[in-house]
């Protein structure tokens, strides 16, 4: 348990790190302006590590990254960068739950994610700058942005899945994969999930 923990923690700080660099390094000029890549690892973190691990990821790499380049930006980013990641992660999680289509999964969670973070943007430089006419002027790089990041991480995922990497590494985090295995019900004591209810019999965490 404590190797699976060191692995998943390592993971995170590297997600991290990926996202600062990207954020910071990895730009794309546009006319009177850029975009970054970070947006892309923020989306991979959310789908390889998970709510938990892939939300602090992103927050700490998003902020890092302002705090070197904008600081005046970095309260702001830690906030808007987390939620995205987080409400990403919950969508991707319960669309392909669902359907299990990871490509639709992926691509709606990081639609809604994108389209939080430019908004969450604009929230925040409407009350940085006093007014809505200078915010939202970033707002379609903000989206071109978001936009990048689903097409790449959307590209990368395939690689991984085709590949088997992303199960090879699930399983050494730990996770146990069941396929073709149908879920009929979920396993609650005392508002706390403890497993699932299948057609092959129950299954506890």
């Amino acid at each position: 348990m404590k190797t699976i923990q060191t692995k998943k923690i390592v993971l995170t700080a590297l997600f991290t790190a990926l996202i600062t660099i990207a954020t910071l390094f990895i730009r794309i000029p546009l006319p009177l302006g850029y975009v970054n890549l970070g947006d892309a690892f923020i989306l991979l973190s959310v789908f390889i590590l998970g709510p938990l691990y892939g939300t602090i990821a992103s927050a700490i790499g998003s902020s890092v990254a302002d705090l070197i380049g904008y600081a005046v930006y970095a309260p702001g980013t830690l906030v808007i960068k987390g939620l995205m990641a987080l409400v990403a992660c919950l969508i991707y999680r319960a669309i392909f739950s669902a359907t299990k289509k990871s490509l639709l999964a992926e691509i709606v969670a990081g639609i809604i994610g994108a389209l939080i973070m430019a908004f969450g943007y604009f929230l925040y430089e409407t009350l940085l700058f006093t007014t809505a006419a200078v915010a939202i002027v970033n707002v379609p790089y903000n989206l071109i942005q978001g936009g990048l990041g689903i097409a790449i991480a959307v590209t990368v995922m395939r690689v991984l899945i085709s590949t088997k990497t992303i199960e090879k590494l699930l399983l050494k985090l730990g996770v146990d994969i069941r396929l073709n295995t149908k879920v009929l019900d979920i396993i609650v004591s005392n508002g706390v999930v403890k497993g699932v209810k299948t057609d092959l019999g129950e299954i506890y965490s």
